[in-house]
């Protein structure tokens, strides 16, 4: 049931929900160092949420050929993903001995098994069906499940392109789009037409950077996390049984939208 409350009686913390908002950090190890652990971590599902919020609508107004808020909805998450960046200059003041005070409390959580983040993935486009059953909740398989099998932000971007008259290969524009596919050389080509020609496409020229700047971001993101996890536990396994720096310098290495990557290579 939704809360009410009359306009007068509503406070800064009751809007908020303030006190139970900041009763939900509950270290378990007594040591000092935990605290900054579960902050760090419970504000980026937070900015994470946000995110999600924001380029679901971008996805929704790209299907509806309504560009304009979109980009500004995901120049919005940009400014969000800086926010995630710097966490992880915040949490690297945990030394290598602050952490392991600490890591025998965490058993087998792990960053790993954040369903928001891998929902992120899913709607940018990194689609990969196994990540599903690392869920044990069925309702986060549900979420996720519904989520591969509808066309991502970037499947959107290119029906976008193929309406606007560019030759976008039809194996592109219906698909089984829980499938991750190679990149496409006739798609590249329909982005070098947009970079080519800005003035003719300019909203998608828009469109096509405001993309490369959520990878960018993205990238940032993980390699910050990659050096944080080096520099606090160096080359240890990861608590949720990951290789740990290994595994994070694989996926630094993923990317969303290659061909519009590779298209600066023609320019």
């Amino acid at each position: 049931m939704a809360r009410y409350h009359h306009p007068m009686t509503i406070t800064y913390r009751s809007y908020l929900r303030l006190p139970e908002l900041l009763d939900v950090q509950s270290p378990l190890s007594g040591v000092h160092d935990e605290l900054l652990f579960i902050t760090i971590h419970q504000a980026s599902e937070l900015w994470m949420k946000l995110c999600l919020h924001e380029l679901g609508e971008a996805r929704r107004r790209i299907a509806a050929d309504d560009v304009a808020p979109a980009l500004k909805m995901m120049a919005r998450v940009s400014r969000i993903q800086a926010q995630l960046i710097q966490s992880w200059e915040v949490l690297a003041t945990m030394t290598p001995a602050d952490y392991a005070a600490m890591r025998g409390k965490l058993g087998s959580s792990s960053g790993f098994q954040s369903d928001q983040y891998r929902s992120l993935e899913f709607v940018m486009g990194n689609r990969n069906p196994a990540m599903v059953d690392v869920f044990d909740e069925s309702d986060v398989r549900a979420r996720l499940s519904d989520e591969l099998a509808r066309p991502s932000l970037y499947d959107e971007a290119l029906r976008l392109l193929a309406r606007r008259g560019l030759p976008i290969p039809a194996d592109r524009l219906e698909r089984d789009f829980a499938q991750s596919v190679p990149p496409s050389r006739d798609v590249e080509a329909c982005w070098a037409t947009v970079y080519g020609h800005p003035n003719d496409h300019w909203d998608l020229y828009a469109l096509a950077e405001k993309l490369v700047d959520l990878e960018y971001h993205v990238q940032l993101w993980r390699f910050g996390h990659l050096k944080t996890v080096e520099r606090v536990i160096g080359f240890k396994t990861g608590t949720g049984g990951t290789a740990g720096v290994p595994y994070l310098a694989r996926v630094v290495e993923q990317r969303f939208f290659p061909e519009l990557l590779n298209v600066r290579t023609s320019l």
